[in-house]
């Protein structure tokens, strides 16, 4: 009887000890440099799995089950000695309420991306320092990721991430690594950052707590007034398009977005989108495909 009782006692020591914040599932793909096959492409993509998932990015607590999913996948165009050229695709995705359906947040393209490394080498992160290109970007979008997932529980909750991933950028803009300074171009971290932090885009944070919180969490209770939010959080991005249109952030949103949303307006209750339809053509003429897909 002891002996059941101690390893039962070790089980729910096991169940609920506290988690890192990350469930992350990264990839390397190297077919364009012609030398696939090589191991410091294995040993870099082990090596990026265990710094991401376990690194304490933060204070809170974050118990096994709340942790984030994402997917990093990184691709690598051409490889010489310590020199890499890559692009990286970040996305994540966030579980809602009394379901088993996890509704895309984050979906990058993250194109400037040219990083060193030397098989083995340590993988540490300090937010007072620039110590290398790969482990700024990766913290970048960590950070990005934690902060938009607490947006979509808690008005304005991932603040603070923003502030870290801002101070990421600052410090990372005397290198001379592309996507840290506003000369970068329109759609580079710089730019993605500023506008999560820029009064400018404000009901972005707002939108993105109620398309989630007010919206996804509550269709298992009430499908047509989940709905209704969701389109008055659709709504809601408006006036950042009328202030800019085209805007990388909207962007973003809608490439991670678009299909999700073509799906819940295709079935279910019916409510009026006249006006959801126009709005999402204008913001995201790009995805008009989906938009057109939507039956009713």
């Amino acid at each position: 009887m002891r002996r059941l009782f101690l390893i039962f006692s070790f089980l729910v020591a096991v169940y609920s000890v506290d988690a890192q914040e990350l469930n992350c599932t990264l990839t390397i793909d190297a077919e364009q440099t012609g030398q696939p096959n090589q191991q410091v492409f294995r040993t870099l993509e082990q090596q990026l799995t265990e710094f991401i998932n376990n690194t304490k990015w933060t204070d809170r607590v974050y118990k096994n089950q709340e942790r984030i999913d994402c997917n990093m996948s990184i691709i690598i165009s051409e490889y010489s000695g310590d020199s890499f050229s890559a692009t990286l695709q970040v996305q994540s995705s966030r579980t809602i309420f009394d379901s088993t359906y996890d509704s895309p947040v984050y979906n990058y393209n993250d194109r400037h991306f040219n990083f060193k490394y030397t098989e083995f080498q340590p993988l540490n992160f300090n937010i007072n320092s620039f110590d290398s290109n790969l482990i700024s970007v990766i913290a970048y979008h960590v950070y990005t990721i934690i902060a938009l997932d607490a947006d979509t529980y808690e008005l304005d909750g991932g603040k603070e991430y923003f502030e870290v991933a801002k101070q990421i950028v600052n410090t990372a803009a005397s290198s001379n690594f592309k996507g840290w300074r506003p000369a970068d171009g329109a759609q580079s971290r710089y730019r993605y950052n500023d506008a999560m932090l820029s009064s400018v885009y404000k009901e972005f944070h707002t939108a993105l707590y109620d398309y989630h919180r007010k919206g996804l969490d509550l269709m298992s209770q009430n499908q047509r007034e989940a709905k209704l939010k969701i389109i008055d959080a659709i709504t809601r991005l408006k006036g950042i398009n009328d202030r800019r249109p085209n805007s990388f952030l909207l962007r973003t949103f809608f490439d991670a977005k678009s299909d999700e949303i073509q799906a819940i307006f295709s079935g279910g209750p019916k409510v009026d989108i006249a006006s959801l339809i126009d709005n999402l053509n204008r913001m995201a003429p790009t995805k008009r495909g989906s938009w057109t897909e939507i039956k009713f």
